[in-house]
């Protein structure tokens, strides 16, 4: 299905932190679980999250961690930090609020 562009971007960083904040991973990982539970809603391409990631680190919502996974391999694992936590909350505050304006104003004849 196609997504407006602008409600995914609006929406993304409050998908990766509340994926973040039931366990710490990485990039791949956490794209596979926002598809997953988007049940074919729409599909989240993984080239999209690493700047995501990067910003996110930035202002402090996340911190990142280089470790083994066992294959010899590294990957990059990001942890939610305390901030992050303020701004799930926050965030699910807004977006609960604007679904229950939508709603609203969907249910009024004539609109």
């Amino acid at each position: 299905m196609n997504i407006n562009k602008e409600l995914v971007g609006a929406s993304s960083a409050l998908l990766v932190l509340k994926v973040l904040a039931r366990k710490p991973d990485y990039g791949y990982e956490i794209v596979k679980k926002v598809n997953e539970a988007a049940d074919n809603f729409y599909t989240w391409q993984e080239g999209t999250i690493y700047p995501l990631l990067r910003k996110l680190e930035k202002e402090g919502l996340l911190r990142s961690q280089w470790e083994s996974a066992g294959n010899k391999r590294r990957r990059k694992y990001y942890y939610i930090t305390a901030k992050g936590r303020e701004t799930i909350t926050e965030g699910t505050r807004e977006w609960n609020g604007f679904y229950q304006l939508i709603m609203r104003i969907a249910e009024v004849p004539g609109v």
